[in-house]
């Protein structure tokens, strides 16, 4: 009687097995691409007399001409068209920027025919940073619904001097992605320049004003949907970020309130979005909330992230072989992308099931 009670406990036991199983394949998803790329220096060819571009002009050092730049702006839309396509089957809805000097810029780019289609709009404000570049973000119009924009201005002084050091402001943008509240933080945290030990006051003093945002978010919800993404100019052990910030590096670690930066796995696996003296780094990150971690799929959900290092985007013979192929080396305008590659996040929520 025991065996033949255990018997249809077991069969019963896989029959559910089973129905789960083939119940979850039935599930369709929408998956949505959130991505950061630094355009690496995309300059217009016009000197402004405020910042320090003079290089970035046709009589500049760096010979910079409408012809380079047009080149520029068509390699970097192509890029952008197809970042995660091959999952999501669209560029990506959201998209942050750095290294850019204006909205001009970003209106060129978002005008290419590679990515006219997508309609994309501009989030752009003016930093102080010398050298005249700032932090954007584009989003498809016709997936995400911006509410409100913000920028936090990043105030630096010289350990030595007290002079104000002039850098890239915070920008933060809040809106619905297909009905869902999200905020999006971007960045592009002060150089190493200088050395990194005496450099590392000023990505401390940025990721305090992030970790301030980010408090200020959770604040008013807990459970906020937050995306903090940029060129963080450290890599996702360093004390600002995995400190500071306090970002996880570890699903399980990561509670109410707190961050998960899913880029951390990938220094294990010899994974970068840079490369310095023959050396991989991973400086542009895509760091998440605890509430995007969550396994309930009725509102998006974080799905997995990634470095788009795809071959047409790596340096393809020479000393510099299988680096990012960058678009000024040497000298002169090379052809290439950005010394910087894309890196992404999907986003995921389940469809609704018609009646």
């Amino acid at each position: 009687m025991f065996l033949k009670f255990l018997f249809r406990y077991i069969i019963f036991g896989l029959v559910f097995f089973f129905q789960v199983v083939y119940s979850q394949e039935e599930k369709e998803y929408k998956i949505n691409t959130i991505a950061f790329y630094n355009l690496e220096n995309l300059f217009d060819t016009k000197d402004d007399p405020v910042t320090f571009d003079d290089d970035r002009t046709p009589k500049g050092k760096d010979h910079w001409t409408l012809e380079f730049y047009k080149d520029k702006i068509q390699n970097m839309a192509k890029v952008i068209s197809v970042i995660g396509a091959d999952i999501a089957q669209n560029a990506p809805v959201i998209l942050g920027v750095a290294e850019v000097e204006n909205r001009k810029v970003l209106e060129d780019l978002v005008n290419d025919p590679e990515i006219l289609n997508k309609n994309y709009g501009i989030i752009h404000f003016d930093s102080p940073d010398r050298r005249g570049i700032d932090v954007g973000l584009l989003y498809q119009k016709a997936l995400f619904k911006p509410t409100k924009t913000k920028t936090y201005e990043l105030p630096i002084y010289d350990n030595n001097t007290s002079k104000r050091i002039y850098t890239r402001d915070q920008l933060v943008v809040s809106g619905y992605l297909d009905g869902d509240m999200i905020h999006i933080i971007v960045n592009h945290w002060p150089s190493r320049r200088g050395g990194t030990s005496r450099s590392n006051y000023k990505r401390e003093r940025a990721a305090r004003l992030n970790k301030k945002i980010a408090d200020s978010l959770f604040a008013l919800d807990p459970y906020a949907k937050i995306i903090i993404m940029g060129d963080f100019n450290d890599d996702p052990k360093s004390a600002s970020l995995s400190k500071i910030l306090n970002a996880k590096t570890h699903k399980k670690e990561t509670t109410l309130k707190e961050l998960y930066n899913p880029m951390a796995g990938m220094i294990k696996k010899g994974g970068g979005s840079l490369a310095w003296r023959d050396s991989w780094i991973i400086f542009d990150q895509i760091i998440v909330s605890k509430e995007l971690l969550d396994k309930n799929h009725n509102e998006y959900r974080y799905y997995k992230a990634g470095i788009f290092n795809e071959e047409f985007l790596t340096t393809s013979r020479g000393k510099y072989k299988g680096y990012p192929f960058r678009s000024y080396s040497n000298g002169a305008y090379t052809g290439g992308y950005s010394d910087h590659f894309p890196v992404y996040i999907y986003l995921i929520k389940q469809k609704k099931e018609s009646r």
